[in-house]
């Protein structure tokens, strides 16, 4: 059977999906750093409700607005 062909989550290019592609499911490790790098941005994040430790400091500042 042979292996399924996916694409890169970062440029699209197809690659296989075996241990031929060492940094799968991205084709290169550049697209492995670019993904990081966008999730350490905060460019990408996971959906959901705002934790009340996260909406309010404990000097009941909120985050995005310091000193408010």
């Amino acid at each position: 059977m042979a292996p399924a062909v996916i694409k890169c989550p970062s440029c699209g290019r197809p690659l296989e999906w075996s241990e031929h592609s060492p940094f799968r499911p991205f084709c290169s490790e550049r697209c492995k750093l670019i993904d990081l790098g966008a999730w350490l941005s905060e460019e990408r994040g996971i959906a959901g409700e705002t934790l009340a430790s996260e909406a309010t400091a404990p000097d009941g500042d909120t985050p995005d607005k310091p000193g408010s």
